[in-house]
């Protein structure tokens, strides 16, 4: 639809959604007639030159009134001029089109999710549309998921495997983060497990609140599928210091529990659960820990953290604006041309 196909209702609707920024501006409307009203033109020192000789032939010749006609003419303001004057008044006003306000949910929760990307979580052991998928690939699935759930929400991405990354700070562009999170790749932080760094990163990109220096409404979604195996920070020490700073911590251990028995008591197994650590970590931060054998079980998981930090939305409008000042000083600047070609006619006429 176009201006020129718009009714005159859609008119009158289009004309009250304009508003002024600068009204104050039109307080200078009437300056140009202030100043010619009142302030005297500057009195010229020279002499003119007398031929008498001339002006009792032109008195002759002339009428009085045709005489007197060009000094009048003198003080007025040209029409041309004053709606110059008055575009350059209405572009200085700032005149901006508002279009149809957007809703937007803010509820102050801030969250981050931080997600292991170790070579186990190859492992095809979920279930995701009736086929067996890797833990990465079903972890997407659900994840995202539970994204688009926390609408007014500031949400951030750390991945973790040999060292921990931050993929995306604290941010309500979540279309964002799980754009970035279906971009990540099995081994891509390599092929260990570093939970420790993964905390101690959230802690460091957290901004905590200056009067309690503590993180308010702050929440850490950890997902892993093994045992901490690299990394420079013990978990456990780094969710005591989520507990002094207010980080509550979620762990979810993803995939089947296997106990190890025999020779494994004795080696380090990379896809092996570390599950007493990971409830530690969680009772420490006043979260809760969960194990997830399946999407299923993934899914409702997400979902019961998504009750648990589910909290009152403020919901704002904010409005689209196009500015329109661009149109009154458009014309204005064509009245202007017409000035100057009117300047240079006369001056080229004169000569």
């Amino acid at each position: 639809m176009t201006l020129f196909s718009l009714n005159p209702i859609d008119w009158i609707t289009l004309f009250n959604e304009i508003e002024f920024l600068w009204p104050w501006v039109i307080a200078f409307l009437p300056l140009p007639w202030l100043v010619h009203r009142f302030v005297k033109p500057v009195s010229q020192q020279q002499t003119p030159l007398l031929a008498p000789h001339i002006v009792q032939r032109l008195e002759q010749q002339l009428p009085p009134e045709q005489l007197l006609a060009p000094n009048s003419q003198a003080r007025r303001i040209p029409i041309l001029l004053m709606i110059l004057w008055c575009l350059l008044i209405l572009a200085a006003t700032r005149p901006v089109l508002f279009m149809s306000p957007n809703p937007f949910e803010a509820s102050g929760k801030e969250m981050m999710l931080a997600v292991d990307l170790s070579g186990s979580m190859q492992k095809e052991d979920m279930y995701l549309g009736g086929y067996d998928v890797d833990r990465l690939t079903a972890v997407k699935a659900v994840v995202s998921t539970f994204i688009e759930q926390r609408q007014g929400d500031r949400m951030g991405l750390i991945v973790f495997g040999t060292q921990a990354f931050l993929q995306s700070p604290l941010t309500y562009d979540l279309h964002t983060v799980k754009t970035l999170l279906n971009e990540t790749a099995i081994g891509m932080a390599g092929n260990n497990t570093a939970i420790g760094d993964a905390i101690g990163l959230t802690l460091k990109h957290l901004k905590p609140n200056p009067k309690t220096e503590k993180y308010d409404n702050a929440v850490l979604i950890l997902l892993t599928d093994g045992s901490n195996t690299a990394g420079q920070v013990d978990p456990l020490q780094a969710a005591e210091k989520a507990k002094e700073m207010g980080l509550k911590i979620y762990t979810i251990a993803v995939g089947r529990v296997t106990h190890r028995t025999g020779l494994d008591l004795f080696l380090a197994s990379k896809s092996y659960i570390d599950v007493e650590s990971l409830k530690r970590i969680a009772k420490r931060t006043d979260g809760q820990f969960f194990q997830a054998n399946d999407t299923q079980q993934l899914s409702e998981i997400y979902q019961y953290i998504n009750q648990l930090e589910s909290t009152e939305h403020e919901v704002f409008n904010y409005r689209n604006r196009s500015e329109l000042y661009i149109w009154p000083l458009g014309l204005a600047f064509l009245i202007s041309l017409l000035f100057a070609q009117g300047y240079l006619t006369r001056q080229g006429g004169g000569e």
